[in-house]
């Protein structure tokens, strides 16, 4: 690595990038793109890009219908679907504009799907309300009373992004780095320690790491008055994709930051079922097995953690069972395609979703990205994160 003196202090490199996902390779790219000359190094603890939440999502290029107008989910969102699209066409990357169908299957839900269709007006989404026929001509084996046809969703290969990115960026992307300790000074910069015992010096710090970025926030010095508590997404891959043409999501519960189980066609053509969200008992807690007391023990220590349970222990009952219990699941999948069995369910990687939360149990959710000292965080990156890749990176960068 060259290193640069300024006033009397070798600097590595400029900007150090913590993450190795989509989010701190865009950043990397959107930095390098708008000043060449700066010289950026991502720090991935894995051996390569992408291992987590972005290569662990159901691979959609969500259109913004869901989020509040004004809010950055919905800007992103819109304009980031677009810039998406545009980017996987350029680089050759798998990508399609499938749209796809939200259905309401019980009358409780029809007011939900009519506020999304008011919703979607205001984000400036084409939205198209259907009734049970024209729901067959979309999806033959879907059943529902309604439903609404969103023509800007489509699908990618994140993963694939996320490697454009990091070869296109021109940035120094190191895997195996995983960040132990950082030493910040406000008026010189920072210097981050690894475990291998090497130190990387940079004029500023950008937080991107995901499932870790309130350790990564605290290890700098800042706090970041929230803490990820990890909820896991679990999936199936539906033994006949035959069933399923395209995306089908349910009406989501506004209650809730999850939008339920849906079904994806991805880019490989095979369907994948889920994720549904129950509590992780690790960071990277991918399975019930995986248990970091650590981890854990922070989770737990948290207020917010106790809240989040008394406020919505009805919602998480449910999803504990249908994680427990593949009929369970069945049961929840036939609700928007009756011709599935419990043999049609094939057990699929599971994600884990960084969720930030505050003190007082409030899910984080909208983005949220704070500054410090020679330092910039980004603390809550959920879906439709990877979506918006392109625009987070560079509002990063600014």
């Amino acid at each position: 690595m060259r290193q640069r003196s300024v006033n009397g202090i070798a600097y590595d490199c400029d900007v150090l990038v913590i993450g190795g996902g989509i989010i701190g390779l865009s950043t990397a790219y959107a930095i390098t793109r708008a000043a060449p000359d700066t010289r950026v190094t991502v720090l991935e603890k894995e051996r390569g890009p992408a291992r987590h939440q972005t290569g662990r999502n159901s691979g959609v290029i969500h259109s913004g219908i869901y989020y509040r107008p004004g809010s950055l989910k919905a800007r992103y969102a819109v304009r980031g679907a677009a810039e998406m699209v545009e980017f996987c066409a350029e680089y050759g990357i798998a990508h399609a504009v499938t749209g796809k169908l939200i259905v309401a299957t019980d009358r409780d839900e029809l007011p939900r799907l009519h506020a999304l269709v008011q919703r979607g007006r205001e984000n400036g989404i084409p939205v198209r309300e259907l009734g049970p026929a024209q729901i067959a001509e979309y999806e033959p084996e879907v059943r529902g009373l309604a439903a609404i046809h969103v023509g800007t969703t489509g699908i990618c290969d994140f993963v694939g992004v996320a490697r454009q990115l990091a070869e296109a960026s021109g940035a120094e992307i190191r895997y195996g780095a995983e960040v132990v300790r950082i030493d910040r000074r406000a008026a010189l910069g920072v210097a981050v320690r690894l475990e291998d015992g090497g130190v990387v010096r940079a004029r500023v710090l950008v937080n991107c790491a995901g499932l870790h970025c309130d350790e990564i926030a605290r290890l700098a010095g800042d706090e970041p008055g929230m803490r990820i508590v990890p909820f896991r997404g679990e999936y199936y891959s539906l033994a006949r994709p035959e069933l399923v043409h395209g995306l089908v999501y349910p009406v989501p519960d506004p209650a809730f930051p999850f939008l339920g189980v849906h079904l994806t066609r991805g880019t490989d053509g095979d369907v994948h079922i889920g994720p549904n969200a129950v509590p992780a008992l690790a960071r990277e807690g991918y399975g019930w097995g995986v248990v970091r007391p650590r981890e854990l023990g922070a989770t737990l220590a948290w207020p917010g953690s106790w809240r989040i349970a008394r406020r919505h222990w009805r919602y998480g009952a449910g999803e504990l069972r249908r994680s427990v219990s593949k009929a369970a699941f069945a049961v929840a999948v036939r609700r928007l395609l009756p011709a599935v069995s419990e043999d049609d369910l094939l057990p699929a990687a599971a994600g884990v979703r960084a969720q930030a939360v505050l003190r007082d149990g409030t899910l984080v959710d909208d983005f949220l990205i704070r500054e410090g000292a020679r330092t910039v965080h980004v603390l809550n990156a959920p879906s439709p994160a990877a979506t918006a890749s392109l625009l987070i990176g560079r509002e990063v960068g600014r």
